[in-house]
């Protein structure tokens, strides 16, 4: 397959590049079809290989299964208790999976595995409307190798959701306002932008308006641009949105006076504001994940960075924009009381375009001194294979580590072979061949590494433990968890469990409805002694003071952390 190789330019232009869009790569569409194919087939071929773990995976699977279990699609409730933290889009979406999918692994984690795979290709649609095929096809590489992006939509959690909607409003945004565009064009991709803005806040809230806006008052303000404020169809964008976001926040409301000021004021404000969820970290907190997220493209920040500045463009300044997107997420989230690695995600779709259009102009030479970090890295971890049973404790024994880095290493292994390829493409001048064969040696190496993360996993888990203690699972057993909550055990068991003295995140919940659960171990204790059949997951600790109580208990599953018993 032969590739020309493009022109680098020391002051680039973020306009659409004639020679790119009139004399695209060579690639007939059976070759890119079934490298679209490949990449799906990978992406979600690992869904359903982990079971899901504590906290977040097995929070929002066990919401969605039971809000379709209960066909109450307005309240959302975690473990049978009232549950406002969140809106309601993803769990909509989870139960929806689990009716088409069934009860599994797959279903659970389908959810932030599209909208990651629709992140790519939003991103690849886009590049390719600004720039040319070429540049489309470099922005469905860059993203779908992208580290953070492949993790992130491989693991249950919001993120990946919120973030789709927010590359879907970026993208729609830049479509509708860029240069050229017809009135027809720039209406419906204002209206794409307004409904993914509606999809983000139903997602996790007020971010999905306060992004995009603020990344457009900085914009304008370090611009000095303002014209395109009028080209935001305000009324039917506004009316677009509204009628998407407030049905559901009416009727959540009508039926659970308190959500209001919890959603808006302890959810958001008090989030942001205060160290109230104990989430706090440093002002460099996410600085180590912007590194490793970005690989393997990470060295070359600096690149698009100049690059996007660099952009003084008449019209709309594309690589502007997508840097103050970014510099915005990072800086807010690094601001937030609240953190959690994967809140920047949204970035990182951002910088895939701005690699796209810095791929298209790069010389292949110019590409060779950026593998250089990330070969090191998966070869570092290829050399520290043979160590890894130093790693293990009395929390991780060595039959949890040893899996684990056997799918490290093997992804390792892979990666570095197709760095080798790249290489080969890159001194023959082929650059979308170097850059396709590290985005997939990328994806299948990180796909194997998190794959390997269910022996570890399993400690964080459920799976096994129901597996283990079903014959104890009869309709009539009462099923407690006693100073402990494992957020996958009510999922796997398939019912609601009663907390006893554990509040955390269900402090709201409890407060509402207490008699849902016991604050006190004396009530269970009680409880306990009366039932016919009872289970309950429990800590070591807890455990020795029931028994010293003389508590009837007949262990029935045990690992280095949590234990379960039965009432014999």
């Amino acid at each position: 397959m032969g590739l020309t190789p493009p022109l680098a330019d020391a002051t680039p232009s973020f306009k659409m590049s004639q020679t790119s869009a009139t004399y695209p790569t060579p690639i007939s569409r059976k070759i890119e079809a079934a490298l679209w194919l490949l990449f799906a087939l990978i992406w979600f071929g690992s869904l359903g290989y982990r079971g899901l773990i504590h906290a977040d995976e097995g929070r929002y699977a066990t919401i969605s299964l039971f809000m379709l279990h209960s066909g109450d699609w307005i309240t959302p409730r975690l473990n049978g208790l009232l549950y406002f933290e969140k809106p309601i889009l993803q769990y909509w979406m989870g139960a929806l999976s689990f009716a088409a999918f069934g009860v599994n692994e797959f279903a659970a984690r389908f959810w932030p595995g599209l909208t990651g795979f629709l992140s790519v290709a939003a991103v690849a649609l886009t590049a390719r409307k600004l720039w040319g095929v070429d540049a489309g096809r470099y922005a469905a590489l860059a993203a779908g190798g992208m580290a953070w992006i492949i993790a992130n939509s491989h693991f249950l959690s919001l993120d990946m959701g919120v973030s789709f909607f927010l590359t879907a409003a970026l993208c729609g945004f830049l479509l509708a306002q860029r240069d050229g565009a017809s009135r027809a064009e720039t209406r419906w991709a204002m209206w794409i932008t307004w409904a993914a803005m509606a999809g983000a806040v139903l997602s996790k809230g007020l971010i999905g308006l306060l992004i995009p806006g603020a990344t457009l008052v900085l914009y304008s303000l370090v611009n000095w641009q303002w014209a395109f404020w009028k080209r935001m169809h305000w009324l039917s964008g506004l009316a677009l949105f509204f009628a998407l976001t407030a049905p559901w926040f009416v009727l959540v409301s009508e039926r659970n006076p308190d959500f209001a000021h919890f959603f808006f004021i302890r959810e958001h404000f008090e989030r942001f504001l205060t160290t109230e969820h104990k989430r706090t970290g440093a002002p460099w907190y996410f600085v180590p994940y912007l590194i490793l997220g970005l690989l393997p493209w990470t060295t070359l920040l600096p690149r698009l960075v100049k690059e996007g500045w660099s952009d003084r463009a008449a019209g709309l300044r594309v690589g502007r924009l997508l840097l103050i997107w970014s510099v915005f997420i990072f800086a807010f989230f690094s601001k937030s009381s609240s953190k959690l690695p994967s809140y920047i995600l949204p970035l990182f779709p951002a910088l895939a375009l701005l690699l796209a259009h810095s791929f298209s102009r790069m010389a292949p030479r110019e590409l060779k001194k950026h593998m250089i970090l990330p070969a090191l890295l998966w070869l570092a971890l290829l050399f520290a294979w043979p160590f890894a049973g130093r790693f293990a404790n009395a929390d991780s024994p060595p039959d949890v580590i040893l899996p684990f880095a056997r799918f490290i290493a093997a992804g390792a292994a892979l990666f570095l072979i197709s760095a080798v390829f790249a290489w080969r493409a890159l001194s023959r001048q082929q650059m979308l061949a170097a850059v396709a064969a590290l985005s997939f040696g990328s994806l299948i190496a990180v796909t194997l590494a998190a794959s390997g993360h269910d022996s570890y996993g399993r400690l964080k888990g459920s799976k096994q433990i129901v597996a283990q203690i079903q014959p104890y699972l009869t309709p009539d057993s009462e099923i407690y968890s006693v100073r402990y909550y494992d957020q996958t055990f009510p999922y796997y068991v398939g019912r609601p469990v009663t907390l006893v003295e554990f509040v955390d995140e269900f402090e709201f919940g409890e407060g509402q409805e207490p008699q849902r659960w016991m604050p006190h171990i004396g009530q269970f204790v009680e409880r306990w002694r009366a039932a016919p059949k009872a289970v309950a997951m429990l800590g070591d600790d807890t455990y020795q003071e029931l028994q010293k109580q003389g508590l009837p208990m007949k262990v029935i599953y045990q690992d280095p952390r949590r234990m379960v018993v039965a009432k014999p």
